[in-house]
């Protein structure tokens, strides 16, 4: 490994003192493989058990579409909810009744009106409730295999090793539901009541507070679930959504009753493509192609508008986000609740309230929960942000990407089948989507993609990582296939990250404070940038990487106007022992390498600029992936010794094991992501599936990476957040080990 120039990062060889890995045994099926006990929060209020409950503010609108009186919009909710009896509102709407859904209100209805106490409530949900995801059982993944074929891409034994160790999570987060403690209604005569959807299939959950089923994260773990050779788990994931798809009309956002209101991200049809084509299992598409028109069937009924281009007055059909919703959601009652009622606000009307209730499921329906892209007032932070959200009011890029890559695939499906007629109607549809896109979100100067906003009748000048949903998606504008420069343009901000910055592409350069901004770096937009360099002809990606000039760093590489944010005011890095990094000019570029990037790699002769960044993003993820595994307690005996227990104090990880975080960072490699609507999960689903799936694409090129020293780099956050005397709500000061880990000790791993 070649040193870094300028300033230097302390850091740690992972490979030291590892040692050469053993021999795995042959790749025969496992059932012999251990299950997990799942375990429930107890009730753990922060003020005294005699305080009574705080004013309430009238009661939202009830919700027809969730019924529910104890679950769903109503006093019962309202009441648990301002009481806080768990640090997160999901805890509660997930926890079956013990009694039958009569007794329980009953119960409820029996506390002595506005002198309720805080342990009056917490009495009630003892008494009257039992442990969350108690309809769920772990159980056996009967097909695991310890030795998939994937394993035999890697080629550095280090990595080889924690691939295989993630793979064997999968063993961890299977799950089917429990029939001997499922509740079937809430009619007052049964003996219980729960938000569960029962699921008639095996499903794998993403982790922590996602404990069933969800939508858009089950297409990065059934894409690690093939890496994995777990097909017939894969398949079960699709019989579960085709379940849903019959009974619904629609997926839901999750498994659970308060999500029939909104969906998500739509890639069941993409699923079932990559299912199909690593299975070879096409008996599946005579249920899914049905199930298939009929998803689609309902974002076209639900979700779609036309418009009329002001660039070239031509009308599109396309799609947006825009849930039909006045309350708080159930799941995160209290967060949309204090949002709505913010007593350092101006106060809303009823019909303003509805809005801002709405427009937060919508957000969540996006799966960008939430971030400045979809504000009114992106300069915003806290709930005056969340209180301009405008997402149904956006055409979304990812959205309209994702629907033409879905008919793109059915119209192919079709065609195997020699159904002209249906292939004819989605290639039509296909190509009206891609004309949509490339009129209204393509921004042919700037070189990216853009949400355009139904309320200013323009594009956004927002920049995010959803500009890369179309490439990825097939839709490659003319100004990239005809350029190299220009191809390389579009992907310049990714070498800018690369270079600039310590751990992987940022969903956005805006520090909001919400979970979808940076610094926060998730991995399906990793997955989806890789696969998007991929999509690319060869014939404009053969060149070397740009290099800035002299007197410039890799910020002048990028397009005028593209990211709309100047150099100086792009997110902060720290380097240990040094504070932070120089914002701007070529000493900005802190991991710039002869030939590569810190932790990106090594070079080859000929490499094309294309195929360098997918090699640094692929090692960066799986740094950052690693890295963070091990600061949280990831060891493998005679491979990847322990740290000391002085180090894990730092992450508070001495009884811990690894954790496989949800999200990462642009700033570090060793923590997970930070801020916004609930705290770090660990399992991690999409994390594990991205893993895989870049072990197997790339695991010739992986090198294992260096990991900074968990004490010094604790020092130096410490001494920066005292200089700045910046809180860590931004992510960048605070200590980024820590953040996160308190609360993951009694989840998944």
């Amino acid at each position: 490994m070649k040193s870094l120039q300028g300033s230097v990062l302390v850091a740690l060889y992972i490979l030291r003192g590892a040692r050469a890995v053993p021999q795995v045994a042959s790749g025969s099926a496992n059932t012999d493989v251990p299950t997990l006990t799942i375990s429930t929060v107890v009730a753990s209020p922060t003020v005294s058990l005699n305080d009574l409950l705080p004013p309430q503010e009238p009661l939202a609108p009830k919700q027809a579409w969730c019924p529910s009186e104890i679950f769903c919009a109503g006093p019962l909710l309202q009441t648990v909810n301002l009481a806080q009896p768990y640090t997160d509102p999901k805890t509660f709407v997930d926890k079956p009744t013990a009694k039958s859904s009569q007794q329980v209100l009953s119960d409820f209805q029996s506390l002595n009106g506005s002198n309720v106490t805080e342990g009056d409530i917490v009495n009630f949900v003892d008494n009257d409730f039992k442990g969350e995801g108690l309809e769920l059982e772990a159980i056996q993944l009967q097909e695991f295999k310890t030795n998939p074929a994937f394993l035999n891409n890697v080629t550095d034994p280090i990595l080889k090793a924690w691939s295989q160790t993630v793979h064997g999570y999968w063993t961890q987060l299977i799950r089917s539901t429990n029939e001997t403690t499922l509740c079937h209604g809430g009619d007052g005569n049964n003996t219980c009541e729960s938000t569960l959807i029962p699921l008639n299939h095996t499903f794998v959950v993403p982790g922590g507070r996602f404990r069933e089923q969800y939508y858009w994260d089950s297409y990065w773990i059934l894409r690690g679930l093939l890496k994995s050779e777990l097909f017939s788990t894969a398949n079960d994931t699709l019989q579960n959504f085709m379940d849903e798809l019959d009974r619904f009309g629609f997926i839901p956002n999750g498994g659970r009753i308060y999500y029939l209101n909104r969906s998500q991200p739509p890639l069941f049809i993409q699923m079932l493509d990559a299912y199909v084509k690593e299975s070879n299992d096409t008996s599946i598409l005579k249920r899914a192609l049905p199930l298939a028109e009929k998803e689609l069937a309902w974002w076209k009924t639900n979700r779609t508008l036309t418009i009329t281009s002001p660039y070239t007055n031509q009308s599109h059909d396309v799609l947006h986000y825009a849930v039909n919703n006045t309350a708080p959601r159930p799941e995160s009652f209290l967060e949309d609740y204090l949002t709505v009622h913010d007593p350092t606000a101006a106060n809303l009307t009823a019909e303003e309230q509805g809005e801002v209730y709405s427009q937060l499921a919508t957000g969540a329906e996006s799966g960008w929960d939430f971030t400045a892209r979809f504000a009114a007032n992106p300069t915003a932070s806290g709930n005056a942000l969340l209180r301009s959200y405008n997402v149904k009011n956006q055409v979304a890029v990812d959205l309209n990407s994702i629907l033409y890559r879905n008919h793109k695939i059915l119209a192919n499906f079709y065609t195997q089948q020699k159904n002209s007629s249906s292939a004819g109607t989605h290639s039509k549809a296909a190509d009206a989507l891609k004309a949509a896109v490339l009129d209204l979100l393509w921004d042919p100067e700037k070189l990216a993609f853009y949400d355009f906003n139904l309320t200013s009748n323009a594009r956004n000048d927002f920049y995010s990582s959803a500009t890369f949903y179309p490439v990825w998606s097939g839709i490659i504008p003319d100004e990239l296939t005809n350029s190299t420069e220009a191809a390389f343009g579009y992907f310049s901000a990714v070498n800018l990250v690369l270079n600039k910055f310590n751990g992987t592409f940022p969903v956005t350069f805006v520090s909001s404070g919400q979970q979808w901004d940076a610094p926060n770096a998730w991995p399906p937009h990793q997955f989806i940038i890789l696969e998007a360099l991929q999509a690319l002809p060869s014939n404009i990606t053969n060149s070397p990487l740009p290099t800035p000039a002299a007197n410039q760093s890799t910020y002048n590489l990028v397009p005028a106007g593209q990211l709309n944010i100047a150099e100086s005011d792009l997110p902060s890095q720290l380097i240990i022992g040094s504070g932070n990094a120089t914002k701007t000019g070529p000493v900005s570029d802190i991991n710039k390498l002869n030939g590569t990037v810190f932790n990106g790699g090594n070079a080859t002769d000929g490499e094309g600029w294309s195929s360098a960044l997918q090699r640094q993003l692929a090692n960066r993820y799986f740094a950052s992936a690693l890295c963070s595994w091990r600061a949280t307690g990831g060891s493998i005996p005679g491979v990847i010794p322990r740290l000391s227990d002085q180090e894990l104090n730092v992450t508070q990880s001495v009884n811990n094991t690894g954790n496989m975080f949800e999200k990462f960072s642009m700033s570090d490699i060793d923590s997970a992501g930070r801020g916004g609507e609930y705290t770090v999960q660990a399992g991690f689903g999409w994390t594990n599936g991205v893993v895989l799936w870049i072990a197997s694409t790339y695991g010739d090129v992986l090198v294992a990476p260096n990991c900074p020293d968990v004490l010094a780099e604790a020092q130096s956050q410490s001494t920066s957040s005292q200089t700045s005397g910046a809180s860590g709500r931004d992510g960048l000061s605070a200590s980024g080990i820590v953040v996160g880990v308190m609360s993951v000790l009694a989840m998944i791993l």
